[in-house]
């Protein structure tokens, strides 16, 4: 069998080849600089919901990763509650996405604080508000002590992927790990947040979240490079979009003798593909910025606002009274009154179709 990386003598002493991942290091690094001038020309307002957007999809796909599929609007709202974003429409939240979110927002926006031993248990406890992880009892907010395989395959037919350091040997390599994490050293912030994704998963410290919290630190990392809180695309998006590739990035570098080329290529692809899916969501905000700079004297009530605001997000169907009454929950004539009023501001416009039943469209402003 062969070895395992952290089984080799001084294994943390990483080492890759600058000339393959260059290109694409510059490439990210471009991008970063550019998205963060995108953001601070659109005006305070636009970048909150661009944060929100990127900060709820972290939260929902990192978990997704898992398999655990949380509610978005629940999350969305969680998130603006604790940043004092006024969004209409906050919809209550179960204990577990609260810790969820608790654990991600205390990441990116406590990003300059030391990462300890102690902040690490927090978020685990935040986690697993229970102790249990589905059915089963697991020891929280502190280093496992029994030990840890990742496998796969029916009973008796199982196949390990993964065996990972001994637990007595958890808390002396979470100490290396930490220490390094926090000290000040020439290594380019990015390639840091890459390479302390792969060791706190290498040591594997607790008995389950062990990629949520890796994805949280390397979250962390990302708002210590662009030295701001504010996040404006979703790595973990990304690592949904490419999982397998994610683990086969994981899986071929855990038996290297420390040379890590591989991981960190994957990595800067997959953050240069996040950024770039941003750009998407981006252009949508700014639509939806440029609008309301457009209306700002134009007076719309709480229930007309909510209802444009989800037309700009990606409104699902065809909007009809009888949906802006359900979604709102008035009567269909105030459903109606609140649709004629927008037709005559000149906001809504039926739409050409036609038909039995007359559905709106935003009416064309730019």
């Amino acid at each position: 069998m062969a070895k395992y990386i952290y089984e080799y003598k001084n294994w943390t002493d990483f080492t890759w080849d600058d000339k393959a991942i260059n290109a694409v290091f510059g490439k990210v690094r471009l991008m970063q600089g550019q998205i963060l001038g995108q953001m601070n020309a659109l005006g305070f307002s636009a970048k909150e919901e661009a944060t929100l957007t990127a900060l709820t999809l972290d939260v929902v796909k990192s978990s997704e990763i898992e398999g655990e599929l949380l509610n978005y609007e629940q999350v969305r709202s969680s998130i603006a509650r604790r940043l004092g974003i006024n969004t209409a429409g906050l919809v209550a939240s179960s204990r577990h996405i609260e810790g969820v979110v608790e654990m991600m927002l205390n990441a990116t926006q406590q990003y300059g604080l030391p990462l300890t031993e102690n902040r690490l248990f927090g978020w685990h406890a935040a986690l697993f508000p229970t102790g249990f992880s589905g059915p089963y009892k697991i020891e929280t907010a502190k280093y496992r002590t029994g030990e840890m395989q990742v496998v796969s395959g029916a009973m008796g037919k199982e196949k390990v992927h993964y065996e990972a350091v001994k637990p007595e040997l958890v808390k002396p390599e979470m100490d290396r790990f930490l220490d390094w994490f926090n000290s000040n050293h020439s290594l380019d912030p990015v390639l840091k947040a890459a390479i302390a994704h792969l060791w706190f998963i290498i040591i594997h410290p607790f008995d389950d979240g062990n990629g949520r919290i890796a994805r949280a630190i390397t979250d962390m990392q990302l708002a210590r490079a662009e030295n701001s809180g504010e996040r404006f695309y979703s790595m973990s998006n990304q690592i949904l979009a490419e999982r397998k590739q994610y683990y086969d990035a994981l899986q071929k570098v855990q038996h290297s003798s420390g040379d890590i080329t591989g991981w960190l290529e994957w990595f800067l692809y997959c953050l240069k593909n996040a950024m770039q899916a941003t750009e998407n969501t981006t252009q949508d905000i700014i639509r939806k910025a440029r609008f309301w700079q457009l209306h700002e004297h134009t007076p719309v009530n709480e229930r007309q606002r909510f209802m444009i605001n989800k037309l700009f997000e990606g409104f699902e169907g065809k909007l009809k009274t009888s949906k802006w009454a359900k979604i709102t929950k008035t009567s269909s004539d105030t459903a109606l009154r609140d649709i004629k009023d927008l037709v005559e501001k000149g906001i809504l416009q039926q739409s050409a179709e036609g038909g039995r039943s007359v559905n709106y469209i935003l009416r064309d402003f730019e």
